[in-house]
């Protein structure tokens, strides 16, 4: 089993930026590629960001191109989000989510999950 836990969330108001975190426990003596997913209240899950497992690949959702940015840090199955600019739309439940098949912008693809992490955007 892997565990994912994420931080960072908060409220900031339009313009704003925020950080989020995830980390990965448990079985992690493999890579896994790593997502972030949203939902707001009300809408399905969406595809936010991912990361292969090799660090070569990111992808994007086209709301969040140019504003998001999603890395791997030195700790082994650890992501950021790093947000800037935030819109009133981007508010949702933030979600961390971790495969190790294949980089995906499907919720479905992915096996693990963290438990989520609240992102407010004032406006």
């Amino acid at each position: 089993q892997v565990q994912l836990v994420e931080s960072g969330g908060g409220l900031v108001q339009a313009g704003g930026s925020l950080r989020l975190s995830c980390a990965a426990s448990g079985r992690t003596y493999i890579d896994y590629n790593m997502g972030w997913f949203r939902q707001a209240p009300g809408k399905e899950r969406e595809f936010v960001a991912a990361a292969s497992r090799n660090r070569i690949y990111t992808y994007y959702a086209d709301s969040v191109k140019g504003r998001f940015t999603i890395s791997r840090t030195s700790a082994k199955n650890t992501v950021v989000l790093q947000m800037n600019d935030l819109k009133p739309e981007d508010t949702a439940v933030y979600y961390c989510a971790a495969t190790p098949t294949r980089t995906s912008r499907v919720a479905n693809d992915y096996t693990y999950w963290g438990q989520g992490t609240q992102v407010t955007v004032s406006s």
